[in-house]
């Protein structure tokens, strides 16, 4: 039983405010109105039913009032009109009735052969009875004593209850509809006040949005004073994650460029050393030079697209690709190229450049005479496809090219760090990236980037 109130509380833990909200305004008035309805019923039922048992407690009082009794024929009489013919009609459903210890009988014209039943009470008591042809009555009776008797007598008034009910049925019907309606006004009411009073966490989330993509760099803080201290908080780590990020960028980026110089310096000297020892020595400080300009690059990246503002892909692209296709005319290579001009991401234009920067540089340095490029937005991603007509690659090379600083053929020039460095910057974006044989036989490199702003 514990672990399904577990799993239960766990579900509900994730529903929306106002969702609860709501159900809690639901479960309110499905609770509320229809006691309150009960209540009301029951009160006006009470009410109607005393109501009519005094109107029949009056009518007999006045048939007591005229009681009289004939000592003479030795019998009870009753001569006064009551003014309501009903008591003249048969089975009107309108009757009175006088009976002695004898059961004696005197009766209203309406209750003709029949008679009421008899119970003997000394107080006024009201109760609800078959009557005449199964007619529904509501009888008041009690005792009276009446001089010269030693027995008292007993005085029933009885009235069908037919409109008393009726009555009583419109009256609920009427307060179920009027409550039913006011439930859903009260629902329709709630909902609204649930909508406007959620409206600030609402503009909050559009806000953070605004964040993400790169279009606000802080939460807006005119907001009710709950959450403008919230909002102020988030700002404060928002900040204070953005200077510990650029501090660590900046911090490695000077170590980088601290280390270029003792390089380049080392580099000089080494050339004074015998040939036997030199080959060593270049061998170490070539992986040193690798290892910095790896570092350099990735402390450059920025990553995390979405907090970034839209950028064109073709404008922040042109310079690059213009600076590689004259690259490419010296080396007698093609290069095609087919970007989208309306493609606009979130990323940082540094990383864009270095991803495909890296990839035409490695395509150009193994192509035999053409390499093609192509940029697409599908979308919410963005397709990179960069091919050459090289050598290719085995599927094992493939695996093994994307590792940091290795390098397929010794005898190219380059440190082999391009493919590792796109694999660490497409990961930041949480991208994908997938090598295979290009359709022209070389390499081709498939990006898959997230980015694209909508």
């Amino acid at each position: 039983m514990r672990p399904a109130i577990t799993r239960w509380a766990q579900r509900w833990s994730t529903r929306s405010i106002t969702l609860r909200l709501l159900l809690a305004a639901l479960l309110m008035v499905l609770l509320a109105l229809p006691i309150a309805g009960w209540l009301l019923t029951h009160h006006y039922r009470t009410s109607a039913i005393h109501a009519f048992d005094e109107r029949l407690e009056t009518t007999l009082n006045v048939i007591i009032a005229g009681v009289t009794f004939d000592p003479i024929g030795q019998q009870i009489s009753y001569d006064r009109s009551l003014g309501d013919p009903r008591f003249d009609q048969v089975y009107s459903g309108w009757y009175w009735q006088i009976t002695d210890h004898d059961h004696l009988t005197t009766t209203s014209r309406s209750l003709w052969d029949q008679r009421l039943p008899v119970i003997d009470n000394k107080n006024v008591s009201a109760r609800t009875m078959s009557g005449p042809r199964g007619q529904q009555l509501r009888i008041v009776e009690r005792d009276i004593y009446l001089a010269p008797l030693e027995t008292p007598l007993h005085v029933s008034v009885a009235a069908r209850d037919d409109a008393l009910r009726e009555d009583i049925q419109q009256f609920q019907q009427a307060l179920w509809l009027g409550l039913v309606g006011l439930g859903a006004l009260l629902l329709g009411v709630l909902a609204l006040q649930v909508r406007w009073g959620l409206a600030p966490l609402r503009r909050m989330n559009a806000n953070l949005r605004d964040v993400e993509q790169g279009q606000a760099e802080q939460l807006d803080t005119r907001l009710p004073d709950e959450l403008a201290m919230l909002a102020e908080s988030m700002n404060a780590v928002l900040a204070r994650d953005q200077r510990l990020i650029e501090r660590s960028r900046h911090t490695a980026g000077n170590l980088a460029h601290a280390l270029k110089t003792p390089l380049s310096v080392m580099r000089l000297l080494v050339k004074q050393l015998p040939d036997e020892s030199r080959a060593h020595w270049e061998v170490e400080l070539s992986r040193i030079d690798n290892a910095v300009r790896h570092h350099l690059a990735r402390a450059s990246a920025a990553g995390e697209g979405a907090r970034f503002a839209p950028i064109a892909v073709q404008d922040t692209l042109a310079a690059l690709i213009a600076g590689l296709t004259r690259l490419a005319q010296r080396r007698h290579i093609s290069l095609q190229q087919n970007v989208d001009s309306r493609a606009r991401v979130h990323m940082d234009g540094q990383d864009l450049q270095e991803i495909v920067g890296n990839l035409l540089d490695n395509a150009l340095r193994w192509a035999t005479a053409e390499v093609n490029i192509s940029l697409q937005a599908d979308g919410q991603r963005l397709l990179l496809r960069v091919s050459d007509d090289g050598p290719g690659m085995s599927a094992q090379e493939c695996q093994a090219a994307v590792q940091r600083g290795k390098r397929l053929d010794e005898q190219r020039s380059g440190s082999g760090l391009g493919l590792a460095i796109v694999t660490d910057l497409v990961a930041l974006y949480q991208g994908h990236m997938h090598l295979q044989r290009a359709q022209a036989g070389g390499l081709e490199v498939i990006v898959e980037l997230p980015v694209v702003a909508g």
